[in-house]
């Protein structure tokens, strides 16, 4: 197990950026697939992106392509959302996830597939 908290979201006028940070702790994060989540309000909870344990395979949900980039930095245990253009849909509160898998370039989209979550970090995109 391990220790996930995010961090960096707040409110932003539409057309900002944010960037959010995933610190792991308890074990390195080089050994995990990572996740973004969110949840709007009364919505279900929606994959944004995903990077693989090897950092070079992604999965971006379709409404964040070109807009969201995720990364990781294995060497600081964090991994990163950086949002740009940001729209009003945007607005939820963002999950980081991780889950320990030997397949290098695995990317899980589903959040059944996670057994790690931070407590989340609200980000509010205004119009």
């Amino acid at each position: 197990q391990v220790q996930l908290v995010e961090s960096g979201g707040g409110l932003v006028q539409a057309g900002g950026s944010l960037t959010l940070s995933c610190t792991v702790s308890g074990r390195t994060s080089g050994g995990y697939a990572m996740g973004w989540f969110r949840q709007a309000s009364g919505k279900e909870r929606e994959p944004v992106a995903v990077i693989s344990r090897s950092g070079d395979q992604f999965y971006y949900e379709d409404s964040v392509k070109g807009r969201f980039t995720i990364s990781r930095e294995d060497a600081k245990n964090t991994v990163y959302l950086q949002m740009n253009s940001l729209k009003p849909e945007d607005t939820a509160v963002y999950y980081c996830a991780a889950r320990r898998h030997w397949d290098t370039m695995w990317t899980p989209k589903s959040g059944e597939l996670y057994d790690n979550w931070g407590q989340g970090t609200r980000v509010t995109v205004s119009s």
